[in-house]
C-alpha cells in the first residue's frame, strides 16, 4: 500500500508514502540516525518548508530512479520503501555546499579547463559512495540518484537562504 512500485501512475500517493514507510525497525533506525546526522546540519542553513520539500522531492526522485533504472538493471520490477534516497541527497548536499568543496571544485575547474569535469567527478563520487555505503539488497540506484541530486543541489546552494534574513524568520516558516 505504501511502497513505490512501477505502477506509480495507478498509486501516485506512494511517491510520498514510500519515503516515510520502512521495511523493518533496523531499516527505520539506520535512516533515522543518518537523517539526524546529515539533516540537522542542512536544516540549519534553510527554512523548514524548503528542507521538507527537498526531503520529499529527493526521496520521490530517488525512488522513481530505483523503480525505473534499478528495475531495468535488475531485470525485474522492484518496489521501494524508505528515506535512504532523501538521506543520501542530504549527505550529497553537505559534501558540496561548503567552502572546502568550493576550493576543491574551483581547483578541478582550473586544472582541467574542461567545463564538464566537475559534473563527471560528482557523478563518479555519487556512484562510488552509493556502492560503498549501501548494503546487500538495498536500492543502489536510488541511493546513487539521491546522492547525485544532493551533490548538484549543494553546489547550486539550492536550500541556502539569504544571509541577511534573521534566524527567527527562518524558523517561523
Amino acid at each position: 500500500l505504501f511502497a513505490l512500485s512501477p505502477i506509480v501512475v495507478i498509486e501516485p500517493w506512494t511517491l510520498i508514502t514510500s519515503t516515510y514507510a520502512h521495511g523493518s525497525i533496523g531499516h527505520l533506525m539506520s535512516n533515522l540516525i543518518a537523517l539526524i546526522l546529515f539533516g540537522a546540519l542542512v536544516e540549519r542553513t534553510t527554512t523548514r518548508l524548503r528542507f521538507h520539500t527537498f526531503f520529499i522531492l529527493t526521496g520521490a526522485l530517488a525512488g522513481v530512479a530505483e523503480i525505473t533504472l534499478g528495475s531495468l538493471l535488475a531485470f525485474s520490477p522492484r518496489a521501494v520503501l524508505g528515506a535512504s534516497g532523501a538521506v543520501f541527497a542530504l549527505f550529497g548536499y553537505l559534501i558540496t555546499s561548503n567552502a572546502i568543496a568550493d576550493t576543491l571544485i574551483d581547483t578541478i575547474d582550473r586544472v582541467t579547463d574542461i567545463s564538464w569535469a566537475v559534473t563527471a567527478v560528482l557523478i563518479i563520487v555519487a556512484a562510488v559512495m552509493a556502492i560503498l555505503l549501501s548494503g546487500p539488497g538495498t536500492a543502489l540506484v536510488g541511493h546513487a540518484a539521491g546522492l547525485a541530486i544532493g551533490l548538484v543541489a549543494g553546489r547550486m546552494r539550492l536550500l541556502r537562504i539569504d544571509n541577511s534574513s534573521s534566524t527567527s524568520a527562518q524558523r517561523s516558516v
